[in-house]
């Protein structure tokens, strides 16, 4: 089997464009609501769902802390809804993302995320379950609950990918 090895970059909204939203109130359109006495970060990013019965969930994931070396064996995508992650403790994550092709993941793309940054991974953008850094961290997830298989998995079979250092 063929090991790759994975850079990781940092996550700005132009680069994460083709996966989906970053999530964070830097450039973000802000409005004073309440009497002025709060902020509001508008439209940050957008939550996609179809399909039979189709309603929003709002959850929070618990994801295991993981350290260099990392391999990335699978990648999964969610056809019929948008799934967004937003760390709760400050503490950095990593995005695993990469596009189609022919409907199969290309060549993966990492990022490092801050812990004040947001990820919004567009319906049917591949990418790799939540991968936690430094400690223990709950994220809140808005994706879709509703009827019909909105999971697809692919499991790199000639190949893995590596992410020696962050």
């Amino acid at each position: 089997m063929e090991i790759l090895s994975l850079n990781v970059t940092p996550l700005t909204r132009a680069a994460f464009s083709p996966y989906g939203d970053v999530i964070e109130t830097a450039g973000a359109q802000m409005r004073l609501i309440n009497g002025g006495t709060t902020q509001r970060f508008h439209d940050l990013a957008k939550v996609d769902v179809t399909g039979p019965g189709a309603r929003v969930l709002v959850n929070i994931f618990r994801g295991q802390s993981l350290a260099p070396p990392i391999d990335i064996k699978m990648l999964e995508r969610h056809p019929l809804g948008s799934q967004a992650f937003m760390p709760l403790q400050g503490r950095p994550y990593l995005a695993v993302v990469a596009e189609d092709e022919g409907g199969r993941p290309g060549s993966p793309v990492a990022f490092l995320c801050q812990g004040n940054q947001g990820v919004n991974y567009a319906r049917n953008a591949w990418h790799h379950p939540l991968i936690s850094l430094e400690a223990e961290s709950d994220f809140v997830v808005v994706d879709r609950g509703g009827e019909g298989n909105n999971l697809e998995e692919f499991f790199f079979e000639d190949r893995l990918y590596r992410i020696g250092s962050i």
